[in-house]
């Protein structure tokens, strides 16, 4: 009783942690800004006490950016434990199978096209679409036991279609203002978001989340081989579909209101599974919290970082997460005893 007691003690004690972290985070996003508060201001505004300044400083301009920086953050990590649960690969992640760029090619599009604005529902539901899409086509073409160097090709491949899709709808717009728009909107930021994007994309990530923490257990028993997890009953044909449909709805949902931010969803996992132990069930809510505290903090620090102009969050978490993917390729060509040739 001890010896299973023991690693779930230390996943809840971690978790509680994160939360906590997640929590004063949360407090500091709301404090942050060009008119600096108290951490008790803030939640004397958040309880609808003291200034009326305040209270719509926190209220109506802080609290939706704060919001959704937790619901994606959450959903990048959730997804990036769920996608290395799945294809047992520690380098699996949303961006780097080409999700959220596929994403936002879908949004772009409508948006280049006319079809709709940037609060219309459509917007999250093309995203959707092409996440979706896209996930699907990595599980197709890669297979179900691919090599890590598979992934990662036809990762970069449906990427750099993406990415190129994209680029095209922005040359061929008649609006050289919106292709600006747009092209900042795919940088990555959370800033002017309201209650309106919070909407949008809030049912999508919800229910992608609750798919995605739904199969926990069939996590655990797919890390044992998918020979052994059908002996155990799990099917792995559904559980890869309701996981690309978790990813998709999550993924787009957020890519939907905040453009493309990177690397969370890989960089989550890594962060608690030396805490934790590496059972995959374990991992997904620390996972989750993991994701929200590094969007809140990166959010938090863009607008720290003294500049003229304002510092997409898209790109910090880019330039933090590109040098610790490196290090993830060293290590695990490390552990496979490769070598430099």
């Amino acid at each position: 009783m001890t010896r299973r007691s023991g690693p779930n003690a230390l996943a809840a004690t971690v978790t509680a942690a994160l939360a906590v972290l997640v929590a004063l985070l949360a407090i500091g996003s709301l404090a942050v800004g060009p008119v600096k508060l108290s951490p008790l201001t803030v939640v004397q505004a958040l309880a609808g006490f003291g200034g009326e300044v305040q209270q719509i400083i926190v209220q109506q301009i802080r609290l939706p950016r704060t919001i959704l920086a937790l619901a994606i953050g959450g959903i990048l990590g959730l997804s990036g434990a769920a996608l290395q649960g799945l294809l047992r690969n520690p380098l699996a992640s949303p961006s780097l199978f080409g999700a959220p760029q596929s994403a936002a090619f879908g949004a772009v599009l409508i948006i280049a096209l006319g079809l709709a604005d940037v609060r219309s529902f459509a917007l999250p539901a093309a995203a959707i679409t092409m996440a979706f899409v896209s996930v699907f086509v990595l599980l197709a073409v890669a297979g179900r036991n691919a090599s890590l160097l598979l992934l990662i090709l036809a990762g970069l491949a449906i990427s750099a279609l993406a990415g190129a899709a994209t680029a095209l709808v922005m040359n061929l717009s008649a609006n050289p203002f919106a292709s600006l728009e747009i092209a900042f909107w795919l940088l990555g930021s959370l800033e002017d978001r309201s209650f309106r994007h919070v909407m949008l994309a809030l049912p999508f990530i919800v229910a992608g989340g609750v798919l995605l923490f739904s199969q926990r257990a069939a996590f655990r028993a797919l890390s044992l081989g998918e020979e052994t997890a059908q002996s155990l009953g799990i099917d792995v044909g559904r559980l890869r579909l309701i996981v690309i449909a978790g990813t998709a709805l999550g993924v787009g949902g957020a890519v939907s209101v905040s453009g493309t931010i990177g690397f969370i969803g890989l960089v989550a996992p890594h962060l608690v599974r030396p805490l934790i132990g590496h059972d995959p069930a374990r991992v997904l809510l620390p996972s989750a919290l993991a994701g929200a505290a590094l969007l809140l903090a990166a959010d938090i620090a863009v607008r720290l970082i003294p500049a003229n102009t304002d510092i997409k969050v898209g790109v910090l978490t880019s330039i933090i997460g590109v040098p610790f993917f490196l290090y993830l390729i060293v290590r695990e060509r490390r552990a496979l005893g490769g070598g430099i040739a």
